[in-house]
């Protein structure tokens, strides 16, 4: 696999427990490279969801993914505000180009006003009785999700609207020179 660039392409694979996938989008731009994660932009991007049906992201976004925390962040550059959406899922791969990672469900939403709302609890039990997830995944999913929280009210760099908007910048000018 050749080394990543800030610059690259790639296109993003989300992937449910029972290994089957979920949703793809068809472009990440590498914006940044540390070493526990990876920074990533787009907008207007193809998503494809398990059943075929497409439709296009509608603002820019930067999405945070991580090599051991299992939690993903995207970060929506809205007109309103900024919001945060962020999934709990096992930490990336990177295989042919392409990010890779597993998807539990839990979604941790937050609004521009700061407030927050757990999503997806429902959907979360039945997922976990349907594909069997195991009591010690259950128990790194719901810990993860309190780690995610506690990283947001603790306002780690990736929850810093000002960096944010500056990555959402760096962006919009990779794009244009491509």
């Amino acid at each position: 696999m050749k080394k990543l660039e800030i610059g690259d392409r790639l296109q993003i694979q989300c992937y449910k427990h029972n290994g089957k996938i979920h949703r793809s989008w068809d472009e990440a731009i590498v914006l940044d490279i540390k070493e526990d994660y990876i920074v990533f932009g787009n907008e207007k991007t193809l998503v494809t969801e398990a059943q075929g049906n497409t439709w296009r992201t509608k603002e820019p976004a930067v999405m945070y993914f991580f090599k051991d925390k299992w939690y993903n962040i995207i970060v929506q550059l809205k007109k309103e505000g900024v919001t945060y959406y962020c999934n709990i899922a096992t930490p990336f791969i990177i295989e042919e180009d392409t990010i890779k990672y597993i998807d539990y469900d839990l979604d941790l939403r937050i609004f521009p006003n700061g407030s927050f709302k757990i999503l997806d609890k429902q959907e979360y039990k039945y997922h976990k009785k349907k594909m069997k997830y195991s009591d010690d995944l259950d128990l790194v999913i719901n810990s993860s999700l309190s780690e995610l929280i506690t990283d947001y009210q603790k306002h780690i760099p990736m929850f810093d609207n000002e960096i944010n908007l500056v990555y959402g910048k760096q962006y919009q000018e990779l794009k244009k020179n491509k």
